[in-house]
């Protein structure tokens, strides 16, 4: 799989082929946008290339169509990767306080994890909390933002134990060890879901009252 500013050589094999045998490339961009490389044959009309340079992550379509011997169209989808991705948005700890956390080195994609985390606590665990905010709205206390940052490790060694797939397939309700199944999924009839690990809220129960607290629903006011 090429990653974004990678240059590589579209490749096409058409059989039967012979000096008849023509072959020209139309590029779709994922934005929509086109392009027509210069195409090369050789082998006799056999195999045809083309240099493409994927500027873009996301999914490109190569269109090659062949006219002589060997007619007919055929289409290509390149997946592209999006290579070094800066996070944006609140992120509550950094790959070396993961690293410090879990004892050991961190996943690669540390950085997306951890940002998947810290949406995660905003959206759930955060969600009515009460703290003080810079205008980012990250937390100004250093306790407190400690507190946030031990929160997302622990979420993401959580994912490494089960499965990130409890946020993106739904809660876990149970496992079979002997058949080594993870059930997804709601039930009336099934245990309460699990997305969030239990020393996720643990960082938080060490907070002073007066640099944190969850808020309580007042009806239409909001919280408080």
């Amino acid at each position: 799989m090429p990653d974004v500013g990678d240059l590589a050589a579209a490749r096409l094999a058409v059989n039967p082929a012979d000096g008849t045998t023509a072959a020209t490339l139309l590029v779709t961009r994922p934005d929509g946008t086109t392009a027509s490389p210069v195409v090369t044959g050789a082998d006799g009309g056999a195999t045809w290339t083309a240099p493409v340079t994927y500027t873009l992550a996301g999914v490109w379509v190569l269109d090659w169509t062949v006219t002589g011997t060997g007619a007919g169209r055929e289409i290509q989808r390149v997946a592209v990767a999006p290579g070094i991705v800066v996070e944006t948005g609140r992120v509550y700890a950094n790959s070396t306080q993961l690293a410090n956390y879990l004892g050991a080195a961190p996943p690669l994609d540390a950085d997306r994890l951890l940002a998947r985390a810290s949406e995660m606590l905003d959206a759930e665990v955060l969600l009515t909390a009460v703290y003080d905010t810079d205008d980012d709205g990250m937390p100004t206390d250093p306790q407190v933002a400690a507190a946030f940052a031990l929160a997302a490790c622990a979420q993401v060694e959580f994912w490494g134990e089960v499965g990130e797939d409890t946020d993106t397939a739904g809660p876990i309700q149970g496992v079979s060890i002997g058949s080594a199944q993870i059930q997804y999924g709601a039930g009336d009839n099934r245990v309460s879901p699990t997305t969030s690990g239990a020393r996720v809220y643990r960082a938080f129960a060490v907070l002073p009252a007066d640099k944190f607290r969850q808020g309580v629903a007042t009806g239409s006011c909001g919280w408080r």
